[in-house]
C-alpha cells in the first residue's frame, strides 16, 4: 500500500454509531490507523477491537487534544512512520481527501497540510456554522496572519518533524486554536487545500456546539483588545 509510512490517529469518545464504518473506509487506503478510545462508556472500544485497527485507551474522557496528543506520540513510535494524518470519528471526513493531503505533503514537501471547507465553494457548510468558523478566523490574529481560511478543521497532515514538536495541551475546540498559534510561530511550511465535509444528522450531534465556537469567539475578540 502506498501509503504504508502514513498513519491516521482518531480520537474517538462514544462513536459505536460511527467507528466501525469509518475505520472499514479508511483501510481501503491506510493501514496504518490508531483509534484513541477516550473513556467511552459505549463500548467503543470494544467495536474497535473487532475493526483490527491499533487501540490505545483513555482511562477517563480527557478531550480531543489529548486523545490526538496520545495518538500521535503512539505512532511516532512505530517504525517507518512518516505522515501523521487526524480524523474525526463521526464519519464527516472522506477518506480520498485525506490521502490526496498526504499526497500534497509527499510532493511539495510541505510540513503541513490543512483541510478547508471554504476553499472551492462552502455551500455544505450548514449558514450559522459558516458565520461561527468564519468569524472565529477573523478574530484569530494567528489565522489572520497566515491567511487561513478554515482554522478549526480537524483533517490534518503532518510530517514527522511537525509531529515530534507538537504539544497538545488544550482540548475541546480550544486545542485546534493551539495547534494554529504553534503553526504561526513556526518556520514550517503550512498549506490549505480544499476538502468536504459531510454533515448528516449523526456527525452534526456528535460535532462541538455552536455556543462553544460564539464562546471561542468571545474570549478570541477579548483577547484582541488588550
Amino acid at each position: 500500500m502506498s501509503n504504508d509510512d502514513a498513519w491516521v490517529i482518531i480520537p474517538v469518545f462514544n462513536e459505536t454509531g460511527s467507528i466501525a464504518r469509518v475505520v472499514a473506509d479508511l483501510q481501503g487506503a491506510f493501514a496504518n490507523i490508531v483509534c484513541v478510545d477516550d473513556g467511552s462508556t459505549d463500548g467503543s472500544a470494544e467495536t474497535i477491537t473487532a475493526t483490527g485497527a491499533h487501540l490505545v485507551r483513555h482511562p477517563i474522557n480527557m478531550g480531543q487534544g489529548a486523545a490526538l496528543q496520545t495518538g500521535l506520540s503512539y505512532a511516532l513510535a512505530r517504525t517507518g512512520s512518516r505522515f501523521f494524518v487526524t480524523f474525526d470519528a463521526d464519519g464527516q471526513h472522506r477518506v480520498s481527501d485525506a490521502a490526496q493531503m498526504v499526497d500534497v505533503a509527499r510532493a511539495d514537501h510541505a510540513d503541513v497540510v490543512l483541510g478547508s471547507r471554504f476553499l472551492g465553494g462552502h455551500e455544505q457548510v450548514p449558514p450559522l456554522k459558516r458565520l461561527v468558523l468564519r468569524t472565529i478566523v477573523a478574530l484569530s490574529p494567528t489565522a489572520r496572519r497566515m491567511r487561513l481560511t478554515d482554522a478549526h478543521n480537524g483533517l490534518r497532515v503532518f510530517n514527522r518533524s511537525v509531529a515530534e514538536t507538537l504539544r497538545i495541551s488544550m482540548n475541546d475546540m480550544a486545542h485546534a486554536s493551539e495547534i494554529v498559534a504553534l503553526l504561526a510561530r513556526s518556520s514550517w511550511t503550512v498549506r490549505e487545500v480544499p476538502v468536504t465535509i459531510l454533515y448528516t444528522d449523526y456527525s452534526k450531534s456528535k460535532g462541538q456546539s455552536l455556543l462553544n465556537g460564539i464562546n471561542i469567539v468571545f474570549d478570541l475578540s477579548l483577547g484582541h483588545r488588550r
